[in-house]
């Protein structure tokens, strides 16, 4: 078996670099969450950045946070375990439920927001505007470009 040099995992193929940034960005977040005494996981954090938008349900929550429903309604006992969501009844489907935030969830989430914050501006530090606009546009066109919708 034939092994790659040193130098083709020094960061610069994109995949890879892909990678590095995520991982330095959560390993970041988890920083910020932790000295502001919060135990979050990454999916939890997903999942309170969406409900923080509003009522969600069970399978939309799991998809956007890439976890299977029962992953998902494993996540959702331990926060409502933790008094940060309920579940209620959706009124347009008796069959279905809806995740809320909490009064508890909701403070939470503007201290959680916070960090995030401090971890994206810490990320973009030395960067103008115009520079941070560029980024997000040329990472869009990435992602778009590797969409597999379009196939």
């Amino acid at each position: 078996m034939k092994t790659l040099p040193i130098a083709a995992c020094s960061g610069s193929t994109l995949g890879l670099l892909f990678r590095q940034v995520r991982d330095a960005m959560w390993g970041r977040m988890e920083y910020e969450l932790a000295n502001a005494g919060h135990e979050l996981t990454f999916s939890q954090y997903i999942t309170l950045k969406l409900l923080s938008f509003g009522p969600a349900g069970v399978t939309d929550l799991a998809r956007a946070a890439e976890l299977n429903p029962g992953a998902m309604t494993r996540l959702l006992d331990k926060l409502e375990a933790r008094g940060i969501v309920a579940r209620v009844a959706d009124p347009a489907d008796r069959r279905g439920i809806n995740i809320n935030l909490t009064e508890a969830g909701q403070a939470m989430w503007l201290d959680v927001n916070q960090c995030g914050q401090r971890v994206r501006e810490r990320a973009m530090d030395g960067m103008d505007d115009a520079q941070r606009e560029l980024l997000m546009r040329m990472l869009e066109q990435v992602r778009d470009n590797l969409s597999l919708s379009d196939t």
